[in-house]
């Protein structure tokens, strides 16, 4: 693609600033829905069709997507640090963290996204933007609700590869969990709303492995999970089968964001140790658990919650002062890095 001239690159300069200025409230960088309608009005359609391009061969990419939204903003903020490759020495990605490892996937998606807006828009739409924007069209496309996405964040130049391992787990208990949740100013609402993206997706019989055979250390079975339920997934996941098998979260609909999760937990049919929680726990009855219901008994409910609650989870300190961020060219690593050296700064350009 041939080069800007300098007048259109002082163009885009100015007009990223104009935007950018209009989200602005006091003395603090606000996100707003129409951050990008005159840098890059076309973003949320470009990022639409590749996500529909690559759902074509890989029914499982929008439910991988939006827990990559999820795993970048309870580590440090939404500011697409889940996305830092590993630099030695600089960076220790949190792709290796334990719940990453193995697990967390899309990141060639999120690439021919970033590919797609830089040929559109040069410089203009963050990572971390990228991934908010992903999780809400994943979620429609899907059958969920749609929500207006804030926007305006600018991408880290660090990873937190300690953080990233203390990212809520598919085995804490809800106190656990209520803590993490809470830590990053999100409510029991957000957790038990949140936790509904489980309505699709898959994961693998390690996860659940303990519950069938070895529940808290005891040798039977979890005796909150279904009997019924239990007898499938033995089936799915034997005592000594692969730990890396996959099995649909939702039994019932595993491809369809609706509210069946919740009457998934309502039965007793919760994949995870954690989700279960939420329902059947001894603290979940003055606390998740009449969410729980509430989520069950309506789908426009559970909607509702769960669009509120992404939009309060990508505020989860985002990313917008210049002299601490940018806008990567490429979202796999930073546009330039900083060595110390002795005290000493060094730049080294990509």
């Amino acid at each position: 693609m041939a080069s800007s001239s300098p007048r259109s690159s002082v163009a885009i300069v100015a007009g990223v600033l104009l935007v950018a200025a209009l989200c602005l409230h006091g003395a603090t960088a606000q996100l707003c829905e129409d951050y990008y309608d005159c840098t890059c009005p076309d973003a949320y359609e470009i990022v639409k069709r590749v996500l529909i391009d690559a759902h074509m061969s890989d029914v499982r990419i929008y439910a991988s997507l939006t827990r990559l939204h999820f795993h970048d903003c309870f580590v440090q903020g939404c500011d697409g640090s889940l996305l830092l490759d590993s630099v030695p020495g600089v960076i220790q990605s949190e792709k290796g963290a334990l719940p990453n490892n193995g697990s967390a996937r899309g990141f060639p998606v999120v690439d021919a996204v970033k590919s797609a807006l830089e040929e559109a828009c040069p410089g203009v739409v963050s990572c971390a933007d990228i991934l908010a924007l992903a999780a809400e069209i994943s979620v429609e496309l899907s059958g969920g609700p749609k929500w207006g996405v804030l926007l305006g964040r600018l991408d880290s130049t660090t990873a937190n590869f300690t953080s990233a391992n203390n990212l809520p787990s598919p085995f804490d208990n809800l106190t656990v969990l209520e803590g993490k949740f809470n830590a990053v100013g999100l409510n029991n609402v957000d957790l038990v709303a949140l936790s509904g993206a489980h309505t699709f997706g898959r994961v693998q019989c390690q996860f659940v492995t303990g519950r069938l055979y070895n529940f808290n250390g005891t040798n039977q079975p979890d005796p909150t999970l279904n009997s019924g339920y239990r007898a499938f997934l033995s089936q799915r996941c034997p005592i000594n089968g692969n730990g890396s098998a996959l099995n649909d979260l939702d039994p019932t609909t595993p491809n369809i964001f609706d509210k069946n999760y919740y009457t998934n937990l309502e039965e007793n049919r919760g994949f995870l140790s954690s989700d279960q929680e939420l329902k059947s726990s001894p603290q979940a009855q003055g606390a998740t658990a009449p969410i729980v219901d509430q989520f069950a008994s309506s789908q426009d409910a559970f909607f509702a919650n769960f669009a509120q609650s992404m939009i309060n989870m990508g505020n989860i300190q985002p990313l917008t002062d210049p002299s601490k961020g940018e806008i990567r060219k490429n979202c796999r690593k930073v546009n330039a890095l900083k060595l110390i050296r002795t005290e000493k700064y060094v730049d080294v350009l990509n």
